[in-house]
């Protein structure tokens, strides 16, 4: 028989990966203090695109199809906010360590992007806890700190806001499925 859901589901590793299972590390290289938190505020994320440019070569009358430059899109977490702000200040003072708000210049210290970058991991998890997969994203640094909306219509919610993150690339390691796609 063509159509078999046993076949299907059957071929879904133990019943398939889980969106829900993730967290995410990030060290924040100008405040640390909040980088504890971070596993438990950061509701939502993805795993970026990691693109391939394509060269188009004319011979003959036909287009031949080459590998191009590899470029990443940006990487955004949606974080929860506690009554402490500690996420979030930790964020707005690295933001801010880059490019003075009212001065509109950097400090010696945070102006070589070594001391401004890190890096980060966001683990996706087996239902049964173990690690499946890790991807690290090197160079990474907030590129954009949403804002947090309120609204005396909100209730019984919490406050949540995105940030988007730059990076120079990500990689694969660790977890069960080994180190496909770190070279």
């Amino acid at each position: 028989m063509a159509f078999n859901v046993n076949n299907f589901t059957g071929a879904l590793k133990l019943g398939g990966a889980r969106a829900s299972l993730f967290q995410v590390n990030i060290t924040n290289p100008v405040n640390g203090s909040a980088d504890i938190q971070v596993p438990f505020m950061v509701k939502g994320s993805q795993i970026p695109a990691a693109t391939l440019g394509k060269i188009e070569l004319p011979y003959f009358g036909r287009k031949v199809n080459i590998a191009g430059d590899r470029t990443y899109e940006d990487w955004t977490t949606t974080i929860l906010n506690d009554e402490d702000f500690a996420v979030r200040n930790a964020i707005e003072e690295w933001h801010h360590s880059m490019n003075k708000p009212v001065a509109n210049t950097v400090d010696l210290a945070s102006a070589s992007p070594s001391a401004y970058k890190t890096d980060a991991q966001i683990t996706q998890y087996s239902k049964t806890g173990v690690p499946i997969r890790v991807y690290n994203f090197v160079g990474l640094w907030p590129q954009n700190v949403a804002s947090i909306e309120m609204n005396w219509e909100t209730t019984d919610a919490i406050e949540e806001f995105e940030v988007t993150w730059a990076y120079d690339y990500w990689q694969v390691s660790g977890g069960v499925t080994g180190d496909g796609g770190t070279t």
